[in-house]
């Protein structure tokens, strides 16, 4: 009885818990990958929408919510964020054409339009979250330093499109076309920080990939904190 009394007096926070990083980037990369292949036209249509749902909206927000425990406002701030921006197109696009209201868009550019503003508003978002993330490590940084080139190349394209009164596709604006590459980047480097993270877990916090230093330090981050955003270990 008295075992049992104790480990119920175990305050939660005590118990060990995985890092939710590693599946946070994944789930961010996969999507991201699709869509991008999508935009570089060699992937077709739709196939990212049931991830941009699932893996890259749920998964990532879960990883977002499971950075709460771990005390990690960026992790926290930046998975949370990155799921709702997966949600939004996958349930629009599921709205649309399975409802009315995509009737709302009634002019010819209102969906370029749309979806440059959209990313307009992610990029400067992104643009802070790109500069606080120089402090953790240079994979991390690589992985917000890409995104932000392909959110303004692809805001730059469907701008254009909505301009030229043409279809919002690679295929059409060059500008698209060049934001999916970026998207490729993105993906692999957001692919890589995943392996390097898990693979560190695997090996007690020890770096096996390297994921490089932050560019600059200060106190804002614990070793704790910075170890779970992907600094595994100093000589990382």
């Amino acid at each position: 009885m008295a075992v049992v009394e104790e480990t119920r007096a175990t305050p939660a926070a005590a118990l060990p818990v995985a890092d939710p990083a590693p599946l946070g980037l994944a789930a961010f990369a996969l999507t991201t990958f699709m869509l991008s292949g999508h935009n570089a036209n060699f992937i077709p249509d739709i196939f990212w929408v049931a991830l941009a749902l699932f893996y890259g909206g749920v998964v990532q927000l879960l990883a977002g919510q499971w950075e709460f425990r771990n005390k990690n406002a960026f992790g926290t701030t930046a998975f949370s964020s990155y799921g709702g921006f997966w949600l939004a197109p996958g349930i629009f696009v599921v709205l649309a054409e399975t409802t009315k209201l995509g009737g709302g868009l009634t002019g010819k550019n209102d969906l370029a339009n749309g979806l440059a503003w959209f990313l307009l508003s992610f990029a400067i978002f992104n643009f802070y979250m790109l500069l606080w993330s120089s402090r953790i490590n240079l994979a991390v940084f690589g992985v917000f330093l890409t995104l932000q080139v392909t959110e303004v190349l692809l805001a730059i394209g469907f701008w254009t499109a909505a301009h030229r009164g043409v279809a919002p596709t690679g295929a059409e604006v060059g500008w698209i076309r060049a934001g999916g590459w970026a998207g490729i980047v993105t993906a692999g480097v957001a692919w890589y920080a995943s392996a390097a993270l898990v693979l560190s877990a695997m090996n007690g916090g020890r770096a096996i990939l390297p994921v490089g230093k932050g560019f600059w330090t200060g106190e804002g981050f614990s070793s704790g904190q910075r170890r779970r955003l992907g600094q595994a270990h100093p000589a990382g």
